[in-house]
């Protein structure tokens, strides 16, 4: 406890600096803040759920890709998802190299062009492979010779047909091809500053792999943002689940089903005289339809009839709520 006690001396000490001017009595507090700008613009955003429905798309064109390049190429293919994110155009276009494989494609009903690119070691394995090479990959980087590009165009075709496939199981689509490329300053998808939708595909054989990028305008997706959330398939499965309970127990419902053979109209005078045997005259005859009810609602028209001893009506057609026949 005496350590923490200033002893008689030292406070004349103490005072006499300050007298002096040589303790500083004011704190310094002037000081600069670090701040780390955060640009949400400039930031990838991931699409796990905004775009949740998605992930059953790149699952089923993955498999069906894989499907047709193994088979096209006669050697075990793998093609896998790898991931998804957001960026801006200008980022995206400018990762692309000269040459790269590029193949714009609309996809209707959606507006907007979608792009598909293939990266340049992968074009020289594949379009080895559809040589009966094994695809050992090149190291000379050059241009796509008329013929390589032609196969690649062909190539292209039959991968976003399988895209258009996979599409199917959330939102059909009709993807037509618009152009191909191989410069990356020519491909004009979007504005510089616009959002796109990049999935990357990793294509994989015994020699050689390299990605496959699928880039869609997030202005494309945004129509139909809400049909591909997690929570909207969430609501559609809890709707079809509920719907199909409904028409279980709709099933086993008890209903009232009346024919009607006709109507008349009287004055409560002529009821209060009716005696047996009168006969009351119908607006019907025995070649008209009847009135089928239904909990006393009008549903159908049909003709009276006998069917092994027991009266029977058979159903001629359906009533429109507003009264006509269907």
């Amino acid at each position: 406890m005496s350590d923490q006690i200033l002893s008689q001396e030292e406070i004349d000490a103490l005072l006499s600096a300050m007298d002096k001017g040589e303790v500083d009595l004011e704190q310094q507090t002037d000081y600069e803040a670090e701040i780390a700008p955060y640009n949400l613009t400039s930031q990838n955003i991931m699409l796990r759920d905004q775009f949740h429905a998605l992930e059953e798309v790149y699952d089923k064109f993955a498999t069906l890709a894989e499907t047709w390049i193994s088979s096209s190429l006669q050697q075990t293919i793998e093609v896998e998802f790898v991931s998804t994110e957001m960026v801006k155009y200008q980022d995206c276009i400018s990762a692309f190299s000269n040459p790269t494989s590029f193949t714009l494609f609309a996809m209707e009903p959606l507006i907007g062009t979608a792009m598909m690119a293939l990266e340049p070691r992968l074009v020289y394995s594949l379009i080895d492979c559809m040589f009966s090479g094994d695809g050992k990959p090149i190291e000379r980087m050059r241009e796509f010779t008329p013929i390589e590009q032609r196969m690649m165009g062909k190539f292209a075709t039959e991968v976003l047909n399988g895209l258009q496939k996979a599409w199917g199981v959330i939102y059909p689509v009709k993807i037509k091809l618009k152009k191909t490329e191989i410069k990356p300053e020519f491909v004009h998808l979007a504005s510089p500053a616009d959002l796109i939708v990049v999935i990357i595909f990793a294509i994989k054989g015994d020699e050689f792999s390299g990605n496959l990028h699928l880039c869609i305008p997030y202005l494309m997706l945004e129509p139909i943002k809400d049909k591909l959330s997690s929570k909207y398939l969430r609501e559609k499965d809890r709707e079809y689940t509920w719907g199909e309970q409904l028409q279980t127990l709709l099933q086993d419902t008890p209903v009232t089903v009346i024919a009607e053979l006709g109507t008349t109209v009287k004055s409560i005078r002529d009821l209060l005289n009716l005696q047996v045997n009168d006969v009351l005259q119908l607006n019907t005859g025995p070649e008209d339809l009847v009135t089928l009810c239904v909990d006393y609602i009008p549903k159908f028209y049909g003709f009276p009839g006998i069917i092994k001893g027991n009266r029977a009506v058979e159903i001629a057609s359906l009533i429109h709520k507003n009264g006509d026949e269907k």
